[in-house]
């Protein structure tokens, strides 16, 4: 997986991150962030959601 090769992480992390089954670290979301060209709102957080839970 290119991503995953680009921030130095294994596929497997992308995956798991991906189907919500691990809580990256400050610094792998700000490259993830980084690297995707967006903000940490954005990638994590549904516009929607008023209560700060995460959005599917």
């Amino acid at each position: 997986m290119a991503l995953a090769k680009k921030i130095d992480v294994a596929r497997q992390t992308i995956n798991l991150i991906e189907n919500d089954k691990y809580n990256p670290s400050l610094d792998l979301c700000l490259k993830l962030a980084h690297e995707l060209n967006t903000d940490l709102n954005t990638l994590f957080w549904d516009g929607d959601a008023k209560d700060g839970s995460k959005g599917n």
